[in-house]
């Protein structure tokens, strides 16, 4: 079967966030007054071949845990869908 798997990457809360603060700096100046705790990351998606959908979760935390996300600094969250 074929999932698709969606996976957000973002800092830990309370680690300094960079990107993050810099856009909630910005965004006053584009009119958007009261928005606080802006955090930048990364959306990922892919399509797996599985067999179930645990399989393809399984699949997609070992890509996040030996790729995609720096474990010192950041989080996952996976979804995983049949397409």
């Amino acid at each position: 079967m074929k999932f698709l798997a969606e996976i957000e990457i973002l800092p830990l809360k309370g680690l300094l966030d960079p990107q993050g603060k810099a856009v909630e700096s910005g965004l006053p100046r584009i009119g958007i007054e009261h928005a606080t705790n802006v955090r930048v990351g990364k959306f990922i998606t892919m399509e797996l071949e599985a067999s179930s959908d645990i399989s393809a979760h399984e699949m997609a935390e070992k890509a996040c845990k030996s790729l995609l996300a720096n474990l010192i600094m950041e989080g996952y969250t996976i979804r995983i869908s049949s397409i």
